[in-house]
């Protein structure tokens, strides 16, 4: 395989893995969607166990048929995955905390801080530099967000703390993804395959505390077919949107992932502006998207043109492609 061959092939996985990410986590907005508003699911904790324990099995007999290769279990393991576990605990518990205090347009613009924290994280924890233009677009994209928000300034302390703290989660994981991505025996399958099964088990005894976990063994929608279907499909989807994120994360930047997932979700409220019938129009957030999804297809035009590699890939070397197959991890 030829330089040029090994640029065109790390520039379409690049593409296509951010793209894979896009797609997996819009449907699965769609399915949780279903199971929790239209079937009236009560526990959401619940559904997350349920992706786990899906994350676990499928990983696990990956490699018991050598489809996939990660590290063993050892008392390393522990030290080698910190702090993705306690991030992923933070983001949950924001994140559900700060969407039940605060409007839609003001937790949408305050979530977008996580693409400025990410930039800033990633710059000084992983050594990364950005282009002015990347620069310029990301705060084009928070601008954005301000503007489309300008029409509702309610004032929730406990709501801004909540969002913010889960900005810092977000950003953070992403950020610490991308580190361990790089170090010698986890590999993309073992940080997955790892943060789910140091997760489960606390997130299990959480919910049986709370009442949670039954809530959702009484639910009385288990005697339906449909609705097991689409809980099993929200299961697998959860392990393919980790996957997805973790792919994007090791072919591009953190920063990468986090603006993706942003122009998904301004996406969403674009196309709400035309079906389903609960957008409110306004010209301040009619004009701040318009703004918001400009600046991120420029930030993806900017990056997924670039010749050069943003991340640590050797394309000639490493055959991972969104099948379950894997190259030994390369070491730091």
């Amino acid at each position: 395989m030829t330089l040029n061959d090994d640029i065109k092939h790390t520039k379409l996985m690049k593409f296509f893995s951010a793209a894979f990410y896009a797609f997996s986590s819009f449907f699965i907005i769609v399915v949780n969607k279903s199971i929790l508003t239209q079937y009236k699911f009560p526990s959401f904790m619940f559904l997350g166990i349920g992706q786990m324990t899906a994350t676990i099995i499928i990983l696990y007999v990956a490699k018991m048929n050598k489809a996939i290769h990660f590290q063993d279990f050892d008392k390393s393991i522990p030290g080698k995955i910190f702090p993705l576990p306690l991030l992923y605990v933070g983001n949950h518990v924001t994140g559900l905390g700060g969407t039940k205090k605060l409007s839609l347009p003001m937790f949408t613009v305050l979530r977008k801080f996580t693409i400025l924290l990410t930039m800033i994280m990633e710059s000084r924890i992983l050594r990364k530099t950005f282009p002015p233009s990347l620069v310029f677009s990301v705060l084009a994209i928070v601008l954005g967000a301000l503007v489309a928000a300008s029409s509702d300034l309610s004032f929730n302390a406990e709501g801004y703390t909540f969002v913010l703290l889960n900005d810092v989660f977000t950003a953070a994981s992403g950020v610490y993804t991308k580190k361990k991505l790089g170090m010698e025996g986890l590999g993309k399958y073992g940080v997955l395959f790892y943060n789910a099964f140091i997760i489960i088990i606390p997130t299990l005894l959480a919910s049986a505390y709370t009442g949670d976990l039954q809530k959702a063994l009484s639910f009385e929608g288990w005697l339906s077919f449909t609705f097991i279907f689409y809980f099993l499909l929200s299961c697998i989807m959860g392990f393919i949107l980790m996957y997805s994120i973790i792919l994007c994360s090791y072919y591009n930047t953190a920063l990468t992932t986090t603006v993706v997932g942003a122009i998904k979700n301004v996406a969403v409220m674009y196309i709400g502006m035309f079906v389903g019938g609960d957008y409110i129009f306004s010209w301040p957030n009619f004009i701040g998207l318009n703004i918001c999804i400009s600046a991120g297809l420029i930030y993806s035009y900017i990056t997924f043109s670039s010749s050069s590699s943003e991340t640590n890939v050797k394309p000639a070397e490493d055959k991972l492609t969104v099948h379950i197959t894997e190259d030994e991890p390369e070491k730091t």
